[in-house]
Formats: C-alpha cells, structure tokens, sequence
C-alpha cells in the first residue's frame, strides 16, 4: 500500500520528503539565511485574492502566529455562565484562512552548482504555498513534519521576493468536532504562522539524504539506512559517538545500491531507558578522494521495545508505564513550544511526579519533544492527528492520515524516546483501514510498538485487541472495567479490588484508557496567569457568578475540597493498576488541567504544570512511582470488635532489593505508632507486584472513635505510602426524650420544634426535594455532560462539635463513601442557612447546597440531615457513628444554632 502516490493523485504536491532531511545536516560549507523579523503581511480570508492583487498594509514578526500579534477578528464574549463562553479558553484574536507573508532577500554568492538551496519552515498549520519572485515553488500540506521546499532553481545571488502563502482553514475531515488536538479550538488554536526552524539553508553538494538509524540492544550492533545517490569512488564512513564524543565504534564503506549498513559496537553500550537514558549520536560521513564532502549527524539510543504476552519489556526487562496526556495544551501562546528547554520543564516536572510516559493524544510534537525526551528518559506515545468517528468514508482524508503516519516515523522515528504510536484517538470507522495502515507502518520501521487506535467505542472493537496491535489500550474489556470510574460510585470502597478478572486471556499488553476524569473546581487566582494570546472568560465567568451569588469566598475552599476528593480517587485509581497481573501501564487524564471541552479541569496541576496546592510532588510519588509500597485490606472503616487484616507488598519496576526490611505501622494523628509489623524480604523482584507478609491489626483496646494511618515503608530508601483508616468504638447514646426527638416526619419535627424540643430530623429520602448522592466528583466537564447528577464533594466544617466523636477532615474521604450514597443533596438557595456540610456545587451552576445544617426555628432548635442515619446502621458504622456524634452534640450547650428558618422555609425542602 502506497499512501504516498495516493496522495500524489489528489495532485496534493508533497515536496520530497528527503530534501527536509538534508536541512538538518551539518557540512564543511553550510550557509543559512535566516527569515527571522518583519514580514509583510496580507489577509485573504475569503481566498479570491490572486498574486497581483495582493495589498500587503500590515506587518508581522516571523517566526509567530498572528494571535502573537494581536491580527484577526476581537473576542466579543463577556464572561457570563453559558455553555459558549464555558466551551474553552478564547482567543483574543482569530483568523482562520489565507494569509500571505512576503520578504525581500539577498541571497550570497553561492558556491558551485551543486548547491542545494532548502526553504524549512518547522510547523505550519495546515497548508503552505511559496513562490519566489512571483514564480511557484509547490506546496506542503502537514501538521505534524517541517515543511521544506527545494529552492535551488528559483534563487541566483541577489535579490528575490520570497512569497509564502499560510492556509489555516480545515484542508480534511480528520476530527470529532474538531477535537483532535493538532486542529482545534479546545487546546492548541487554529493559528496562522510559522514557527520554529526558519531559514533558507544552503548545501554545498548533497547526496546524503534520509539516514535511519536501528540499533540491535542484544547484538550491541546498530544497523543504518542510508538514502542518498553516490558518485563512483565515493566512500561512506559511520561512526557511533557516546554523549561525550567519544568514538565507540566507526567504520568506512563502499556505497551500495540498498543504502544498507552494520557496524558492530567496539564496547559494552550503556541502554537508553528512563534511568540511564544514553544518548548516542550517528555520524556519517561522505568522502571523496580521500576528502570529507559531508557529514551528517542523528542521535539515537540502545533499546529494544518489545511486546511479550501481557508484558511490555525494554532492553530485556519488563516495563510498566506510568503516564499522563499531553493534548497539545500551553495557555499563554495556544501551541508546542518548538525549543528543548520548555519541554525539557514540562518533562521534569512529570518526572517529579513519578511519572515516565507522556501520550500526546491525537497530535505529534515537533522536534524538540522528542530530543528533551531523549534526555531525560521518558517513553512517548505519538498518535496521527486523527480523532475520526466515520473513518474511511472520506478517501482524501484516509491518504492524508496515512501519509502523515509515515512522514511523522520518518522525521522522528530514529528519536529513543519515540516508543509508541496509534492512527489516533478512539477511532470509528473502517478498521480493515486502521489494519492496513499499522501493517504498512510495521513494514517500514519496526523501532516502535503500534495500535491501531486509542480505545473505541465502536460494537465489535474495544474490548480486544486487534490482530495486529502491539499492546492495546482500553477503559474496559468484555470482562470487565479497568478504570475506576465505572467503580468507585458504584462498589463500596474496599482495597483489595484489581482488575486481573478483566485482562485475563488478553493476548497483548493493556494500557489503561484515560483513567481519573476527575474535576475539580476551577482555581480562581490562575485567572493572572493568563498574559499570552489567550483570555480565561470560562474562570472569569465563573468569579463572577460566585461575586453576584455571595459566595466568592468560598472559592478557595471548594478548590481545595474537591481536590482533595481527587487525590484520592487518583491515588486509588493507580494502585489498582498496579496491583493487577497483566496491566502495564496507565494513562491519567489527566496530572494537569484540560481547559477544553467544557473546562475540563480534571487535573491535580493546573494547565501550566503547577501546583494547585493540593498535592506535591512528594506525595504524588508515594503511590506513583518507579517503586510503589502496596496494602490489600477489605476496607477503611472498623469497629473496635473487629480487626484490621493487611497484606502487603510492593509494585516494583526499578531494580531486584535483597535483604530489604519492610515495615508496617499504624499511626494515630500526631504521628505516634500504635502498632506495628515488620519483615526482612529475601528478594523484591523487578518488574513485578509483590505480595511480601501479612498483618493483623486487634483493635479492642481503641476505645475513642479516631482516624489512624496505615504507613508502609521500606527503611533506607525514600520509598513510603500511606493510608487513612477510622476505628469506632460500638458506643450509643441514651437520649432524654422530654427534649431530644430524632425522626424522619416532617410533620413530628414540626410539633416538636413548636414545644421548644431540640429535634434530629433525617427523613426518608423520597421525602425530600435533591440531587441523588455522590461520592465521586463531576467526571470530566458538568459543561461537556451536563446531564449527569454534578456535584464535587463535600466541604465539611471539620471543627465544628458536631464532629467531636466523628473525626474527619474539611474533605470527603473514604469514611464518607457510605453517607454520601445513601444521601440527598439539598439545593436551599436562599434560605438563611449555614451548612455544617456544604456539597461542593459544580461550577457552571454554583448553587448553595447541603446534606447537613442546624437552625433556631421558633423556640425549637433543629439539625437537619440529608444523609440516611436511620436504617441498617448495624451494617453502616460510619453512619451509625455520625448519628451517635450528632446526638451527643444536641445533648450539649455547644448546640446552639444562631440562624434562624420559619417552619414554611422548612417545608421548602420537604418533597411534594
């Protein structure tokens, strides 16, 4: 299958691919001009413009975008909370359509005619014209590859007009409503310019072209293809040179018609992998009588990827990825930075983290992605820019993916940190095609692991593996969910769940699909950050609707509330993938901020990978990691007749520990151990989730109901985790029933409050106007899916002696899953009410909600609870300790609420 001559059919001209190469190599005579500065520029949106009639009354600095300059239709949304202004961050400027850049140049006397002269323009979105001196020079059309035009016939010394035309309007179908993320509006814009690497470079004779390098990890060999067309009496020298220059292997070579070529490595190779990530650099070198004529260079590095049975295994050794998604997401310019020292801080940053992954999801990133991954050792997922639910139905389309597919392999491909690659994001469609294109793909370059799509949705694909992935990638199989999110709403929180029933009999390795999803309320102070081409209006409208509700204080405390919740669910959500046999690997959606598809803001970090304050790098590591302590327990919740069961042991993907002591302890609030277990391990093995002792926690003596910390650690190393668990004492409350009544009527509480009792009310469920109960946040936007229930946890006032024997923090934890379930979320709008436990309102509704508040109604005083405290509390231990704990706070003089509700406001909350 050739996609390429396809694509030439569609008379779509496509410089050869080739010539871009040469631009990056390095020869004794290399000459460059560079376009960088003042161009003239001239709009054409509605394309009718031709090349005479071109009036050029602006200008603009290249390399940029027109947004950098300020150039295109004004923003005119105010920040008001609707669902357009909600969709995603705006541009403060945009233009989509024609826009001509020209430029007098003088070109240098060259040198001899063999010169090649090389316009490069790094990225471009979508589609590129250039003609010199009014004369066309072709046209490139790609989002992902450099588009590169031979010059050389066009330009003589002196001066020339360099005319580039920049067409950002949709050049194929490729996207789910312009989803896919190297075109849309969500994340990354629409922009028009060039960016990156802009010059003409000129070659003084250039028969070197396309060099790929594979190297053989097991042989300690490295294998090269060389392109290019070679004069009789020409020699051909490779040498492999280490990070510090040192030669490590060279050898000459008559050139060959099938370009070729094996060296053998003179020393032991250091292998490239997240720990030692040696970068090698390929240095061939074209002789001519004894005379160097050129000389190029590609970096590479020793691995060897492969896919066995369930397992992914690198250099020999079973590797399990920890990653997040980058969706082409930086707020202040609204596209990839095209210099290694931004991506070398993005990648830092997800390294503090404990993660060693990235997928850039339905786009590829330039050049200085991959060479900052090299580096540093992180394992990339690049994907065609394809995010398409009818894929095949448009032929032109197809090409263009295709094609694309393989120039992205060919101008990344000899990158070590470029390990894996889809046709695209949950795609639908012809598969028989998505097939094709993996088994053309394999054919040309066998360097990387390939699926055919990220997750689908699509009957009869999804479940399983397609017969030609190299590992697979899905939210669920026919067995079952690999994602919490079908999970933690559902299932009572116990921490001995994995997902091994769901990935059995799976032929190839499963990465888990965009785990987490969950939101978390927008940080208003991020507002400032926005200085770049881009405009907040969804945070704006959102301050503003807190400002006219009153409730712009609480801000802060619903960011760190709902956070929280994340956290947890987060932490969870990684440790079961870790604890199942036959998973190898997880894609969080996401470690940072989406603030696309409805202010998707799922992250733990904001979109400009910072802290939000709600979990440090620190943490973070303690549950993701290249070591991770792990516990199996039934639950977080206990009686004191009960005791804690544990076992314990570690997912371990760094190296084998012998000897290691492994110590268990439990914790109470100020750190002090109240019991403990350890052991001496004889071996940890790599690569593997160990279950290493067991543990028995007898809880009789803990009489006080108290929150404890199950701490986990390995002495000696920085390797620890922890988690909260609650015991309560089987305790009740006599109450004095001449003035405490506890009911579910409204109409008893009514006659109970005229008589000046003090009265628990906890109707039934039905009785009452809410929202159903949730224990997990918003997933993924409340904007994107408006219609699911919407809150994001409880912002509970942890003080308050309410909670005196019911301890908890001012965030929904675990003990609360069982309260939160068996719930109604109360809506009391304006009813002068102070919650004791405030939910968390999504924010594109921000409404003032409750499941637990007190009031002064006439001469009565009441406590009101949304949450069940009525039925099977011998099976509900938090329930039926929170009821305890709320009856002995009405039994004290603490009780004394200060707002004040008539008996109608009450029955506002009562059902019809």
């Amino acid at each position: 299958m050739n996609y390429t001559r396809k694509l030439k059919q569609m008379k779509i001209t496509f410089i050869v691919f080739a010539l871009l190469l040469v631009v990056t190599a390095c020869t004794p005579k290399s000459n460059r001009i560079d376009l960088s500065g003042e161009w003239k520029l001239c709009l054409d949106s509605t394309n009718v413009a031709q090349i005479d009639q071109l009036s050029f009354d602006q200008s603009v600095q290249l390399p940029g975008t027109l947004d950098d300059a300020g150039i295109g239709k004004p923003l005119n949304l105010a920040p008001e909370l609707e669902r357009e202004v909600m969709l995603h961050l705006y541009r403060k400027h945009e233009y989509i359509g024609k826009a001509w850049y020209k430029k007098t140049i003088t070109v240098p006397e060259l040198q001899p005619s063999t010169n090649k002269s090389i316009l490069k323009m790094e990225r471009v979105m979508w589609k590129s014209q250039v003609y010199v001196d009014g004369k066309p020079a072709g046209e490139a059309n790609s989002l992902c590859v450099p588009h590169a035009y031979d010059l050389t016939d066009l330009l003589t010394p002196g001066e020339h007009e360099l005319l580039i035309c920049i067409d950002n309007s949709r050049q194929f179908d490729l996207n789910n409503k312009d989803m896919a993320h190297a075109y849309t509006e969500e994340t990354q814009i629409k922009w028009n310019g060039i960016l990156g690497d802009f010059a003409i470079h000129f070659y003084q004779g250039a028969p070197l072209t396309d060099i790929q390098v594979f190297p053989n990890f097991p042989d300690q060999s490295v294998s090269v293809k060389v392109g290019g067309s070679f004069a009789s009496g020409m020699q051909l020298r490779l040498a492999v040179k280490d990070e510090n220059g040192e030669t490590a292997a060279s050898r000459r070579f008559e050139p060959n018609s099938s370009g070729n070529y094996a060296i053998k490595m003179d020393e032991q190779v250091k292998r490239w992998d997240e720990f030692s990530p040696m970068v090698y650099t390929l240095e061939a070198t074209l002789l001519e009588n004894g005379k160097t004529i050129q000389t190029k260079t590609e970096t590479f590095g020793f691995r060897e990827l492969q896919s066995k049975g369930k397992s992914l295994e690198l250099n020999g050794d079973p590797l399990f990825l920890r990653g997040t998604l980058e969706c082409c997401i930086f707020p202040l310019t609204g596209h990839p930075p095209v210099s290694e020292a931004e991506w070398m801080k993005l990648y830092k940053t997800a390294k503090a983290y404990g993660l060693n992954h990235i997928r850039f999801h339905s786009w590829c990133p330039p050049e200085a992605a991959f060479s900052a991954a090299d580096k540093l050792g992180v394992y990339l997922q690049v994907e065609a820019p394809n995010w398409n639910t009818k894929f095949g139905e448009d032929k032109a389309s197809v090409d263009f993916i295709c094609t694309e597919a393989e120039r992205i392999i060919q101008a990344y491909g000899n990158h070590p940190s470029f390990c894996f690659m889809s046709m695209g994001n949950e795609l639908e469609g012809d598969f028989q095609r998505l097939t094709d294109l993996v088994v053309e793909l394999k054919k040309q370059d066998k360097r990387h692991l390939y699926t055919t799509t990220t997750f689908t949705f699509q009957k009869g694909h999804g479940l399983y593996p397609e017969p030609v992935d190299d590992y697979f990638i899905t939210q669920y199989t026919e067995k079952g969910w690999v994602r919490g999110q079908g999970v933690f709403d559902a299932e009572y929180p116990n921490f001995r769940t994995d997902y091994t029933r769901a990935v059995t009999d799976l032929p190839v390795p499963l990465i888990t699909h965009e785990i987490g999803q969950y939101s978390v309320y927008p940080n208003l102070k991020e507002i400032d950050k926005y200085t770049g081409v881009l405009e907040p209006l969804n945070f704006k409208a959102v301050r503003k609707n807190l400002e006219e509700k009153g409730l712009i204080h609480l801000a802060d405390d619903y960011l760190k509330a709902s956070g929280n919740l994340a956290k947890l669910l987060y932490k969870e959500e990684i440790e079961r993938a870790l604890k199942t046999v036959g998973i190898a690997g997880f894609q969080l959606l996401d470690l940072h901020d989406f603030p696309g598809q409805g202010t998707a803001l799922v992250g733990l970090l904001d979109a400009f990978w910072d802290s939000k304050g709600i979990v440090d790098s620190t943490e973070f590591k303690t549950f993701c990691s290249e070591l991770v302590p792990l516990i199996w327990m039934e639950k977080a919740v206990y009686r004191n007749s009960e005791s804690i069961f544990v076992e314990f042991g570690v997912a371990n993907h760094f190296k084998t520990w012998k000897k290691q002591k492994v110590e268990l302890k439990l914790l109470d609030t100020e750190g002090n151990v109240v019991k403990k277990s350890d052991l001496v391990t004889d071996e940890i093995v790599k690569g593997e989730t160990s279950k290493l002792g067991t543990a028995e926690f007898k809880l009789a003596d803990f009489k006080e109901a108290a929150q404890y910390t199950l701490r986990l650690s390995l002495p000696g190393t920085a390797y620890t985790n922890s988690w909260p668990v609650w015991v309560y004492p089987d305790t009740t409350v006599e109450l004095n029933d001449d003035q405490i009544l506890v009911t579910r009527s409204f109409a008893e509480a009514q006659k109970a409050l005229e008589t000046g009792k003090k009265v628990l009310l906890n109707p039934e469920l039905a009785a009452m106007k809410g929202l159903e109960g949730k224990f997990v946040p918003v997933f993924w936007s409340p904007v994107h899916f408006p219609d699911q229930p919407g809150t994001m946890g409880l912002l509970i006032d942890a003080e308050n002696p309410a909670f005196s024997y019911f301890p908890t923090d001012y965030y929904t934890n675990w003990q609360w899953w069982d309260l939160c379930k068996t719930s109604k979320t109360l809506e009391f709008a304006d009813l002068p009410i102070k919650p004791i436990i405030r939910v968390v309102d999504n924010f594109f509704r921000n409404r003032n909600l409750t499941t637990l508040f007190e009031a002064k109604i006439g001469e009565g005083k009441l406590l009101f609870s949304s949450m069940d405290l009525s039925e099977n509390l011998d099976k509900r231990p938090a329930a039926k300790q929170l009821l305890y704990s709320l009856e002995k706070y009405m039994e004290s003089d603490a009780f004394a609420p200060k707002n004040s509700l008539t008996i109608e406001q009450l029955e506002r909350l009562e059902s019809n």
